[in-house]
Protein backbone atom coordinates (compact mmCIF):
# COMPACT_ATOMS: atom_id res chain seq x y z
CA UNK A 1 0.00 0.00 0.00
CA UNK A 2 1.49 3.27 -1.14
CA UNK A 3 0.97 6.79 0.42
CA UNK A 4 -1.65 7.25 -2.63
CA UNK A 5 -3.77 3.84 -1.61
CA UNK A 6 -4.33 5.47 2.13
CA UNK A 7 -7.40 5.99 3.52
CA UNK A 8 -9.05 9.99 3.44
CA UNK A 9 -9.61 9.75 7.09
CA UNK A 10 -5.61 8.59 7.45
CA UNK A 11 -4.36 11.49 4.92
CA UNK A 12 -6.12 14.58 6.38
CA UNK A 13 -6.48 13.66 9.78
CA UNK A 14 -4.09 11.03 11.32
CA UNK A 15 -0.85 11.81 9.53
CA UNK A 16 -1.11 15.81 10.11
CA UNK A 17 -1.52 14.80 14.09
CA UNK A 18 1.16 12.51 14.16
CA UNK A 19 3.71 14.81 12.18
CA UNK A 20 2.20 17.98 14.46
CA UNK A 21 2.78 15.68 17.60
CA UNK A 22 6.47 14.76 16.18
CA UNK A 23 6.91 18.66 16.23
CA UNK A 24 5.65 19.23 19.52
CA UNK A 25 7.73 16.79 20.90
CA UNK A 26 11.25 18.17 19.86
CA UNK A 27 10.31 21.43 21.00
CA UNK A 28 9.70 20.04 24.36
CA UNK A 29 13.15 18.35 24.27
CA UNK A 30 14.46 21.88 23.26
CA UNK A 31 12.69 23.93 26.09
CA UNK A 32 13.97 21.28 28.25
CA UNK A 33 17.39 21.63 27.20
CA UNK A 34 17.21 25.04 28.10
CA UNK A 35 16.34 24.47 31.56
CA UNK A 36 12.62 24.67 31.92
CA UNK A 37 9.70 22.40 32.21
CA UNK A 38 8.04 21.54 29.30
CA UNK A 39 4.44 20.70 30.66
CA UNK A 40 4.71 24.03 32.67
CA UNK A 41 5.64 25.81 29.40
CA UNK A 42 2.80 24.29 27.45
CA UNK A 43 0.16 25.14 30.36
CA UNK A 44 1.32 28.42 30.62
CA UNK A 45 1.13 29.07 26.76
CA UNK A 46 -2.07 26.92 26.62
CA UNK A 47 -3.45 29.01 29.78
CA UNK A 48 -2.15 32.15 27.49
CA UNK A 49 -3.58 31.36 24.24
CA UNK A 50 -7.12 29.71 24.46
CA UNK A 51 -8.15 30.00 28.38
CA UNK A 52 -7.99 33.74 28.75
CA UNK A 53 -10.75 35.05 27.13
CA UNK A 54 -8.32 38.66 26.16
CA UNK A 55 -5.67 35.82 25.42
CA UNK A 56 -8.48 34.05 22.99
CA UNK A 57 -8.62 37.02 21.11
CA UNK A 58 -5.12 37.77 20.17
CA UNK A 59 -5.34 34.27 18.94
CA UNK A 60 -7.81 34.59 16.95
CA UNK A 61 -6.89 38.44 15.27
CA UNK A 62 -3.48 37.02 14.40
CA UNK A 63 -5.52 33.57 12.90
CA UNK A 64 -7.86 36.23 11.07
CA UNK A 65 -4.69 37.47 8.61
CA UNK A 66 -3.44 33.66 8.58
CA UNK A 67 -6.23 32.23 7.71
CA UNK A 68 -6.37 34.25 4.28
CA UNK A 69 -2.43 33.91 3.79
CA UNK A 70 -3.12 29.81 4.25
CA UNK A 71 -5.85 30.42 1.72
CA UNK A 72 -3.93 31.95 -1.05
CA UNK A 73 -0.91 29.32 -0.66
CA UNK A 74 -3.77 26.54 -0.54
CA UNK A 75 -6.13 27.53 -3.93
CA UNK A 76 -2.60 27.94 -5.56
CA UNK A 77 -1.95 24.35 -4.82
CA UNK A 78 -4.54 23.25 -5.95
CA UNK A 79 -3.44 23.74 -9.22
CA UNK A 80 -0.50 22.38 -8.50
CA UNK A 81 1.18 25.62 -8.11
CA UNK A 82 3.52 26.64 -5.26
CA UNK A 83 2.99 30.33 -4.45
CA UNK A 84 5.40 31.56 -1.94
CA UNK A 85 5.04 35.47 -2.69
CA UNK A 86 2.09 36.20 -0.35
CA UNK A 87 4.51 37.73 1.94
CA UNK A 88 5.02 40.33 -0.89
CA UNK A 89 1.71 40.15 -2.19
CA UNK A 90 0.20 41.07 1.20
CA UNK A 91 3.18 43.83 1.63
CA UNK A 92 2.04 45.47 -1.61
CA UNK A 93 -1.64 45.24 -1.20
CA UNK A 94 -1.33 47.36 2.13
CA UNK A 95 -0.10 50.08 -0.19
CA UNK A 96 -3.55 49.79 -2.24
CA UNK A 97 -5.24 49.81 0.57
CA UNK A 98 -3.95 52.53 2.29
CA UNK A 99 -4.35 54.78 -0.93
CA UNK A 100 -8.04 54.66 -1.17
CA UNK A 101 -8.25 55.40 2.31
CA UNK A 102 -6.17 58.40 2.05
CA UNK A 103 -7.99 59.44 -1.21
CA UNK A 104 -11.32 58.97 0.31
CA UNK A 105 -11.23 58.28 4.70
CA UNK A 106 -12.66 62.02 4.97
CA UNK A 107 -15.53 61.51 2.67
CA UNK A 108 -17.13 58.26 2.71
CA UNK A 109 -19.11 56.77 5.57
CA UNK A 110 -17.77 53.20 7.33
CA UNK A 111 -19.92 51.04 5.37
CA UNK A 112 -18.69 52.36 2.03
CA UNK A 113 -15.02 52.66 3.18
CA UNK A 114 -14.63 49.71 4.68
CA UNK A 115 -15.40 47.56 1.14
CA UNK A 116 -13.37 49.89 -0.66
CA UNK A 117 -10.31 49.25 1.21
CA UNK A 118 -10.80 45.65 1.14
CA UNK A 119 -11.45 46.31 -2.63
CA UNK A 120 -8.18 48.00 -3.02
CA UNK A 121 -6.39 45.67 -1.28
CA UNK A 122 -7.52 42.89 -2.99
CA UNK A 123 -6.59 44.46 -6.30
CA UNK A 124 -2.97 45.50 -5.43
CA UNK A 125 -2.25 41.72 -3.55
CA UNK A 126 -3.52 40.46 -7.16
CA UNK A 127 -1.61 42.48 -9.20
CA UNK A 128 1.42 41.34 -7.24
CA UNK A 129 0.77 38.06 -8.24
CA UNK A 130 -0.38 38.50 -11.76
CA UNK A 131 3.38 38.65 -13.38
CA UNK A 132 4.89 35.17 -12.05
CA UNK A 133 1.44 33.79 -12.70
CA UNK A 134 1.66 35.14 -16.46
CA UNK A 135 5.47 34.56 -16.67
CA UNK A 136 4.74 30.72 -15.18
CA UNK A 137 2.14 30.00 -17.86
CA UNK A 138 3.10 31.76 -20.84
CA UNK A 139 7.09 31.47 -20.26
CA UNK A 140 7.37 28.60 -18.41
CA UNK A 141 9.70 30.57 -15.10
CA UNK A 142 9.11 28.83 -12.21
CA UNK A 143 6.95 30.33 -9.83
CA UNK A 144 8.65 29.32 -7.19
CA UNK A 145 11.26 31.59 -8.22
CA UNK A 146 9.90 34.61 -9.27
CA UNK A 147 7.58 34.81 -6.53
CA UNK A 148 10.87 34.56 -4.01
CA UNK A 149 12.02 37.58 -6.13
CA UNK A 150 8.74 39.36 -5.96
CA UNK A 151 8.96 39.40 -2.23
CA UNK A 152 12.23 41.25 -2.19
CA UNK A 153 11.07 43.39 -5.05
CA UNK A 154 8.34 44.73 -2.76
CA UNK A 155 10.20 45.10 0.38
CA UNK A 156 12.21 47.30 -1.81
CA UNK A 157 9.53 49.54 -3.16
CA UNK A 158 7.38 49.84 0.00
CA UNK A 159 10.07 50.97 1.93
CA UNK A 160 10.87 53.81 -0.77
CA UNK A 161 7.17 54.30 -1.35
CA UNK A 162 6.71 54.68 2.39
CA UNK A 163 9.82 56.68 3.57
CA UNK A 164 9.97 59.01 0.47
CA UNK A 165 6.03 59.81 -0.85
CA UNK A 166 3.87 58.49 2.54
CA UNK A 167 5.30 59.63 5.66
CA UNK A 168 3.70 63.30 7.18
CA UNK A 169 6.41 66.12 6.75
CA UNK A 170 7.53 66.94 10.24
CA UNK A 171 6.88 62.80 10.79
CA UNK A 172 10.41 60.69 12.36
CA UNK A 173 8.00 57.02 12.19
CA UNK A 174 8.37 55.59 8.63
CA UNK A 175 4.60 55.18 8.14
CA UNK A 176 1.72 56.72 6.67
CA UNK A 177 -0.79 59.14 8.30
CA UNK A 178 -3.52 57.15 10.68
CA UNK A 179 -6.54 56.80 8.93
CA UNK A 180 -9.96 58.44 10.46
CA UNK A 181 -12.56 56.70 12.50
CA UNK A 182 -14.58 55.64 9.91
CA UNK A 183 -11.56 53.76 8.00
CA UNK A 184 -11.33 50.94 11.51
CA UNK A 185 -12.90 47.74 11.24
CA UNK A 186 -15.65 47.29 13.71
CA UNK A 187 -14.12 45.13 17.03
CA UNK A 188 -15.81 42.39 18.29
CA UNK A 189 -15.48 43.61 22.26
CA UNK A 190 -17.83 46.67 20.97
CA UNK A 191 -20.16 43.17 21.18
CA UNK A 192 -18.69 40.99 23.56
CA UNK A 193 -17.27 42.94 26.01
CA UNK A 194 -15.11 39.85 27.64
CA UNK A 195 -12.43 40.01 24.69
CA UNK A 196 -11.08 43.13 26.27
CA UNK A 197 -9.00 45.88 24.77
CA UNK A 198 -7.93 43.90 22.03
CA UNK A 199 -7.64 44.51 18.16
CA UNK A 200 -9.86 41.51 17.27
CA UNK A 201 -12.45 42.46 14.77
CA UNK A 202 -14.99 41.60 12.11
CA UNK A 203 -12.21 40.37 9.63
CA UNK A 204 -12.50 36.93 11.66
CA UNK A 205 -16.08 36.81 9.99
CA UNK A 206 -14.59 37.89 7.09
CA UNK A 207 -11.67 35.09 7.23
CA UNK A 208 -14.23 32.15 7.63
CA UNK A 209 -16.70 33.55 5.18
CA UNK A 210 -13.44 33.29 2.95
CA UNK A 211 -13.10 29.86 4.06
CA UNK A 212 -16.51 28.63 2.88
CA UNK A 213 -16.44 30.44 -0.23
CA UNK A 214 -13.28 28.53 -1.11
CA UNK A 215 -14.54 24.89 0.14
CA UNK A 216 -17.54 25.42 -1.97
CA UNK A 217 -15.62 26.42 -4.91
CA UNK A 218 -12.96 23.90 -5.01
CA UNK A 219 -15.14 21.25 -3.86
CA UNK A 220 -18.55 21.91 -5.34
CA UNK A 221 -17.65 23.63 -8.53
CA UNK A 222 -17.48 22.87 -12.36
CA UNK A 223 -14.28 25.17 -11.85
CA UNK A 224 -13.29 23.75 -9.16
CA UNK A 225 -13.16 20.50 -10.27
CA UNK A 226 -11.06 22.36 -13.78
CA UNK A 227 -8.91 23.55 -10.83
CA UNK A 228 -7.86 20.55 -9.30
CA UNK A 229 -7.66 18.08 -12.42
CA UNK A 230 -4.83 20.84 -13.12
CA UNK A 231 -3.35 20.56 -10.23
CA UNK A 232 -3.25 16.68 -10.50
CA UNK A 233 -1.94 16.31 -14.34
CA UNK A 234 -1.88 19.29 -16.46
CA UNK A 235 -1.59 17.49 -19.94
CA UNK A 236 -4.66 15.10 -18.57
CA UNK A 237 -6.50 18.47 -17.95
CA UNK A 238 -5.54 20.20 -21.29
CA UNK A 239 -7.00 17.03 -23.61
CA UNK A 240 -10.13 17.09 -20.67
CA UNK A 241 -10.21 21.33 -22.43
CA UNK A 242 -9.18 22.94 -19.57
CA UNK A 243 -6.53 25.95 -20.97
CA UNK A 244 -3.76 25.78 -18.74
CA UNK A 245 -2.54 29.28 -19.14
CA UNK A 246 -5.42 30.63 -18.57
CA UNK A 247 -6.25 28.89 -15.55
CA UNK A 248 -2.54 29.24 -13.91
CA UNK A 249 -3.33 33.33 -14.10
CA UNK A 250 -6.44 33.15 -13.05
CA UNK A 251 -5.36 31.22 -9.63
CA UNK A 252 -2.36 33.10 -9.26
CA UNK A 253 -4.49 36.54 -9.13
CA UNK A 254 -7.15 35.20 -6.88
CA UNK A 255 -4.04 33.92 -4.63
CA UNK A 256 -2.71 37.57 -4.86
CA UNK A 257 -6.15 38.77 -4.09
CA UNK A 258 -6.56 36.34 -0.85
CA UNK A 259 -3.43 37.19 0.05
CA UNK A 260 -4.13 40.92 0.18
CA UNK A 261 -7.27 40.76 2.02
CA UNK A 262 -4.91 39.35 4.89
CA UNK A 263 -3.73 43.27 5.18
CA UNK A 264 -7.24 44.49 6.25
CA UNK A 265 -7.09 42.98 9.17
CA UNK A 266 -3.62 43.73 10.60
CA UNK A 267 -3.65 47.92 9.26
CA UNK A 268 -7.52 48.18 8.95
CA UNK A 269 -8.42 46.13 12.05
CA UNK A 270 -5.34 47.09 14.15
CA UNK A 271 -2.51 49.91 13.48
CA UNK A 272 -4.56 52.12 11.30
CA UNK A 273 -1.78 53.03 9.13
CA UNK A 274 0.78 51.32 7.10
CA UNK A 275 3.90 50.82 8.13
CA UNK A 276 6.94 49.03 7.24
CA UNK A 277 7.16 45.40 7.34
CA UNK A 278 3.44 45.28 8.95
CA UNK A 279 3.07 41.92 7.12
CA UNK A 280 5.69 40.25 9.99
CA UNK A 281 6.04 36.85 8.17
CA UNK A 282 1.99 36.29 8.02
CA UNK A 283 2.83 35.37 4.25
CA UNK A 284 5.35 32.49 5.35
CA UNK A 285 3.25 31.56 7.93
CA UNK A 286 0.59 31.11 5.28
CA UNK A 287 2.82 28.12 3.58
CA UNK A 288 3.16 26.21 6.94
CA UNK A 289 -0.71 26.19 7.25
CA UNK A 290 -1.70 25.34 3.83
CA UNK A 291 0.86 22.41 4.21
CA UNK A 292 -0.66 21.44 7.50
CA UNK A 293 -4.14 22.22 6.83
CA UNK A 294 -3.76 19.54 3.66
CA UNK A 295 -5.75 22.86 1.79
CA UNK A 296 -8.95 22.14 3.48
CA UNK A 297 -10.63 24.63 4.55
CA UNK A 298 -11.19 23.17 8.25
CA UNK A 299 -7.50 22.46 8.39
CA UNK A 300 -6.61 25.86 6.88
CA UNK A 301 -8.88 26.98 9.79
CA UNK A 302 -7.46 24.94 12.85
CA UNK A 303 -3.68 25.37 11.46
CA UNK A 304 -4.28 29.62 11.70
CA UNK A 305 -5.62 29.09 15.10
CA UNK A 306 -2.67 27.06 16.11
CA UNK A 307 -0.34 29.21 14.72
CA UNK A 308 -2.15 32.46 16.86
CA UNK A 309 -1.77 30.46 19.59
CA UNK A 310 1.57 30.16 19.33
CA UNK A 311 2.41 33.46 18.71
CA UNK A 312 -0.09 34.78 21.54
CA UNK A 313 0.94 32.05 24.27
CA UNK A 314 4.70 32.31 23.23
CA UNK A 315 4.57 36.16 24.04
CA UNK A 316 3.62 35.68 27.40
CA UNK A 317 5.60 32.23 27.95
CA UNK A 318 9.00 34.28 27.15
CA UNK A 319 8.13 36.95 29.41
CA UNK A 320 7.67 34.52 32.49
CA UNK A 321 10.28 31.98 31.74
CA UNK A 322 13.28 34.60 30.95
CA UNK A 323 15.07 30.96 29.84
CA UNK A 324 12.91 30.34 26.73
CA UNK A 325 13.34 33.46 24.16
CA UNK A 326 11.01 34.72 22.03
CA UNK A 327 12.82 33.17 19.20
CA UNK A 328 11.80 29.67 20.07
CA UNK A 329 8.52 30.33 18.50
CA UNK A 330 9.96 30.83 15.05
CA UNK A 331 12.10 27.87 15.30
CA UNK A 332 8.84 25.60 16.65
CA UNK A 333 6.74 27.17 13.66
CA UNK A 334 10.02 25.99 11.12
CA UNK A 335 9.61 22.44 13.33
CA UNK A 336 5.70 21.92 12.18
CA UNK A 337 7.04 23.51 8.66
CA UNK A 338 9.36 20.43 8.29
CA UNK A 339 7.17 18.02 9.56
CA UNK A 340 4.05 19.12 8.02
CA UNK A 341 5.55 19.41 4.81
CA UNK A 342 9.01 18.17 3.74
CA UNK A 343 8.30 15.19 6.02
CA UNK A 344 4.10 15.03 5.91
CA UNK A 345 4.39 11.24 4.37
CA UNK A 346 6.75 9.87 7.29
CA UNK A 347 4.28 8.24 9.25
CA UNK A 348 2.49 7.20 5.80
CA UNK A 349 4.64 3.75 5.93
CA UNK A 350 3.89 2.47 8.80
CA UNK A 351 0.33 3.46 8.94
CA UNK A 352 -0.31 1.62 5.79
CA UNK A 353 1.55 -1.36 7.70
CA UNK A 354 -1.09 -1.11 9.99
CA UNK A 355 -3.94 -0.97 8.27
CA UNK A 356 -2.49 -4.14 5.87
CA UNK A 357 -2.47 -5.87 8.91
CA UNK A 358 -5.64 -5.14 10.38
CA UNK A 359 -7.16 -6.68 7.27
Amino acid sequence: MNNHDLPRWATAFVMPILNLLSALLVAALVIYLLGESPVESMGILINSAVVNPEGLSYTLFYASTFIFTGLAVSIAMQAGLFNIGAEGQMYFAGLGLTLAMLAFDSSLPMWLLIPVGMIGAALFGALWAFLPGYLQAKRGSHVVVTTIMFNYIAGALMNTVIVKYLVPAGEQNPASRAFSAAAEMPRLNQWFPVLGETPLNISFFLAIIALVIYGVMVSRSSWGFKLRATGLNKHAAHYAGVRISKMIITVMLISGALAGLGSVNSIMGSTHYLSLNFVGGAGFVGIAIALMGRQHPVGIFLSAVLFGALIQGGFDLSLEKQNIPPETFIFIQGLIILFCGAMENFYAPAIAALIKRKK
